[in-house]
């Protein structure tokens, strides 16, 4: 499972509506361990249980977190600028 967050509410929306097709998505406010410039990020689980990096790449997105088994673990992959 995999926690996105974003610069803008648009961008939320845009990365929800696109990602349905690769998986479960839900938005939700952002963890309070972690910031975020608009405050929403999604939760992602992929259908076969890897991440779609290839599709990612031409998302407009803030940081892409995995959350671990542990509650309240999130690993950076990926931090956008």
């Amino acid at each position: 499972m995999y926690l996105v967050t974003f610069h803008t509410n648009f961008d939320a929306n845009l990365f929800s509506r696109k990602a349905k097709q690769w998986g479960k998505v839900t938005l939700k406010p952002v963890p309070r361990q972690l910031s975020s410039s608009c405050g929403t990020c999604a939760v992602f689980t992929p259908k076969n249980g890897e991440l779609p990096e290839a599709e990612f790449a031409s998302l407009s997105f803030e940081k892409l977190f995995k959350i671990s088994e542990d509650a309240g673990k999130y690993e950076l992959l990926i931090e956008n600028e």
